[in-house]
């Protein structure tokens, strides 16, 4: 069954067209590549998948559900979480503090019971902590959870953006660059947990968005590539290696010939 499904996606920007009749969907625990030069689309279509903003046209379906033009935090609420191109942290915060706080759409409450806490909300602010704890073990940086977020190295922050959305439970994480800037060793280390995630949490549905081709070559199991707003190329790595489409649009048409 798909988990997401975009069926006729555009976006324009006054004249320019961002994004034009995007079509392509995600299956239960799949992880998607989408590709492409610099001005493709993609963080524009992860924009929109995400309700940042609203499609000129075109329907998106989560779950069979349409999401079209939703707001961001009741498409985070359904189940589906993103990273940013910039890590978006609260950097004076600790990590531990930071993946607490990812738990706010699920710790709603009144002043009354945030002035004089009663037993139910105390031991759902343990379970949280708890699970805020597990999320941290299974990435492997528990050992850093009392350290500022802003003295992390980048491919920990890169890490603790992660963990913060899998804070969400969501049945689609959206990795947006997440091995932009890092070194060799921290983008093995963060190819090594999205590995980790895809074979331990096989629920979750991977979309990852990376200008660094060995990495989506290597991990992901079908590739959808744009290029100037369009879909130009859609299948496995072995397939995307080898189209001319491909080629052209990343190295120029005498290549591609």
């Amino acid at each position: 069954m798909a988990v997401l499904e975009l069926q006729g996606i555009s976006k324009n920007f006054g004249g320019v067209q961002a994004v034009q009749d995007l079509d392509f969907e995600i299956g239960e625990g799949e992880l998607l590549g989408l590709m492409g030069p610099n001005g493709a689309g993609k963080t524009t279509t992860f924009n929109l998948i995400s309700g940042v903003y609203a499609p000129s046209s075109g329907v998106i379906l989560f779950q069979g559900r349409d999401i079209t033009g939703m707001k961001p935090h009741k498409v985070a609420k359904m189940g589906i979480a993103r990273t940013f191109q910039t890590t978006n942290l609260f950097k004076e915060y600790s990590v531990l503090e930071n993946v607490l706080t990812a738990f706010h759409l699920f710790l709603r409450s009144g002043l009354v019971s945030s002035l004089f806490p009663n037993r139910e909300r105390l031991e759902k602010e343990r379970a949280v902590r708890e699970r805020a704890l597990e999320i941290l073990n299974f990435l492997e940086i528990e050992h850093l959870q009392d350290e500022k977020a802003g003295n992390l190295p980048f491919g920990h922050q890169r890490l603790l953006g992660i963990a913060m959305a899998l804070a969400l439970a969501p049945k689609l994480l959206m990795l947006d660059e997440p091995v932009g800037g890092l070194n060799p060793d921290e983008i093995q280390m963060v190819i090594d947990r999205m590995i980790k995630i895809r074979e331990e949490e096989p629920d979750i549905a991977i979309l990852l968005v990376e200008h660094n081709m060995r990495v989506v070559m290597g991990i992901c199991e079908r590739i959808v590539v744009m290029s100037f707003g369009k879909k130009i190329a859609e299948g496995s790595p072995r397939e995307i290696r080898s189209n001319p489409d491909v080629i052209q649009a990343y190295l120029g048409s005498s290549y591609a010939s």
